[in-house]
């Protein structure tokens, strides 16, 4: 691709940006639905404006976008938080994985799906959209301790689901007769090596940042560290999102002389995420819309049910606020990234349903990233925290 025609694509892609915030802030219609919707169109599913040498920049800025996220989440774990809103964070998060991958389980069983197929879409069920979810909150200036959950619930739900799913990759191989086991060995690498790698950039970050200009980090320190922190995760083949969000927590919590850890990030990830989300768009098949089918639309009926379902029943037992238990569940709804990523692994593990996992999954993906982020800000809006 000619130079001149990747600036000319690049710089269309951020104006598209620029102008899906200003229709964003001026109607109730969330800017990533917005985005999502014009990769789209300009993806190969509409008018296939965006490049190809573009779209195999996906996983590049993915990486580099979610583990912005992540830092950012986990950078609001801070002990202060915790200890007022750990104890919902942790119940509610685990309530939901289990109970969200448990009923959409039984509910396909009971429609009559092979019990294989109905493992492995029960396990990418489990998974949720961090950069949909942060970004719904940021857009309509979400504040308080609902937000405060919610953004804590994002922050360590998909590391559960990480271990669910390879639970159930195990399991899924005793169903199909297989003796496999390194698909647990892979999950629990997975989760482990992200812990090692977050450590070993976390902790010198924590003492090191800051320090050229006192009590802050430099742009280029906020950067380096991102950036080192994805991509050793991805050499180490571990979860960039978990290693993210542990990294953030650390600097958080053990750099006193930080006082807004990593803000710079701020600064700099809009770019970013508007190619990730247009993008995102433009990788999405409107064709797998038509191979949904009657498994596809027990998926998001069970899903979405069992997310408000879960989300009550965690918060009432978290004893949170009677408002917060009524839309938590509706807040988690966005669905993206590591949903397809699980489907692309158990597509792997098994390929002879490999094409049913990713036609469901995409198809369904494509639902809750359009729905997903207004449900979001309507659970916001009803609980009162909307700025």
């Amino acid at each position: 691709m000619e130079t001149h025609f990747a600036l000319l694509a690049l710089g269309g892609l951020l104006l598209a940006g620029l102008i899906a915030d200003q229709i964003g802030r001026r109607t109730r219609l969330p800017r990533v639905t917005l985005l999502v919707v014009f990769g789209i169109v300009a993806g190969p599913s509409g008018i296939d404006l965006v490049p190809a040498a573009l779209s195999d920049l996906y996983e590049f800025l993915a990486s580099i976008a979610l583990t912005m996220v992540a830092f950012l989440l986990g950078g609001a774990l801070t002990r202060a938080k915790l200890s007022t809103k750990g104890r919902t964070i942790f119940i509610v998060s685990l309530t939901v994985v289990l109970l969200t991958g448990t009923l959409v389980f039984a509910g396909l069983v009971a429609l009559g799906t092979p019990v294989l197929l109905a493992l492995l879409l029960a396990a990418t069920a489990t998974a949720t959209a961090p950069a949909t979810t942060q970004d719904a909150v940021r857009q309509i200036g979400a504040n308080g301790p609902f937000t405060d959950t919610l953004l804590g619930i994002v922050a360590v739900d998909d590391a559960w689901g990480l271990i669910l799913f390879s639970i159930v990759l195990v399991v899924a191989h005793s169903v199909s007769g297989s003796t496999e086991v390194t698909a647990l060995a892979s999950g629990l690498w997975e989760l482990a090596g992200a812990f090692m790698v977050a450590a070993a950039v976390g902790f010198p970050a924590a003492y090191l940042t800051g320090r050229i200009q006192p009590g802050e980090p430099m742009q280029t320190e906020a950067l380096g560290v991102v950036l080192l922190c994805a991509g050793l995760s991805l050499w180490l083949g571990v979860s960039f999102l978990l290693a993210g969000m542990v990294t953030g927590m650390i600097v958080a919590n053990f750099a006193e002389h930080h006082a807004r850890p990593f803000h710079e990030i701020e600064h700099v990830e809009w770019p970013f995420m508007v190619l990730f989300f247009i993008l995102s768009g433009a990788s999405l098949n409107l064709g797998s819309l038509n191979e949904l089918g009657t498994v596809g639309a027990a998926y998001i009926v069970l899903r979405t049910v069992s997310r408000i379902c879960a989300g009550w029943l965690g918060a009432t037992w978290a004893q949170a606020p009677d408002a917060h238990r009524v839309w938590i569940g509706l807040a988690l709804t966005p669905q993206a990234g590591v949903a397809l990523g699980m489907a692309l692994v158990a597509g792997g593990q098994f390929p002879d349903i490999s094409e049913t996992i990713m036609a469901i999954t995409i198809g369904t993906t494509v639902v809750f990233e359009l729905a997903g982020p207004a449900l979001t800000q309507l659970a916001l809006r009803k609980v009162g925290e909307a700025g």
